[in-house]
């Protein structure tokens, strides 16, 4: 996401989601000051900025519903909201800073190197946390078929041999999903996340 349409998703998560609960007398959490609650609401409009403006205003209502505090008038923890707005509308992967660092990291860098990056960038779709070394074996085990399926394809082309259309399909999605985590890693070293 450019600058630009941040700066407009966090105006719209301002205008769609924080002023409405303003709006309601949703009140800062008792557990933050008033600088700390300042930050939250500062931190969400960043983080939700690639919301539509109809799904802001499902989780305005959810968030609404399920206020915090003794009397329900406050403001629940960013964390929750961030939880329902992931539910509501997930982010792309493009507006993950998670899925950004770990393939622009040296993981994804050998990821991409080594043809299992798509199977990688499914499980951090999927689980959302960096990925610890069982989890790396399993989806390289689960990549294998898809990895060696490649490299006898572009052996059958450097051959000149030609691919049957299911192949050539196959392998046309491949590409279009390794080249797009090599689009995600280079996002992320822009961020200043990756190695």
């Amino acid at each position: 996401m450019d600058s630009t349409k941040q700066a407009d998703g966090e105006k719209r998560v301002d205008a769609v989601l924080i002023k409405p609960l303003q709006r309601r007398g949703l009140a800062k959490p008792g557990s933050l000051t008033k600088a700390q609650f300042e930050e939250m609401i500062k931190d969400l409009c960043a983080r939700l900025a690639y919301m539509s403006a109809p799904n802001l205003m499902a989780l305005e209502e959810q968030a609404a519903s399920n206020a915090g505090g003794k009397d329900r008038d406050r403001f629940p923890i960013a964390n929750r909201i961030l939880e329902w707005a992931g539910q509501i509308q997930s982010p792309s992967d493009e507006a993950s800073p998670l899925i950004r660092a770990v393939l622009s990291s040296q993981l994804g860098v050998d990821a991409l190197a080594a043809g299992w990056a798509p199977e990688l960038l499914v499980e951090l779709k999927k689980n959302r946390r960096w990925p610890n070394a069982y989890v790396i074996t399993q989806i390289k085990q689960s990549a294998g078929d898809s990895v060696t399926r490649m490299i006898r394809s572009d052996e059958a082309l450097a051959r000149g041999d030609e691919l049957s259309p299911d192949l050539a399909a196959w392998r046309a999605r491949r590409l279009a999903a390794l080249q797009k985590c090599r689009d995600i890693a280079a996002m992320g070293q822009v961020d200043g996340a990756g190695v």
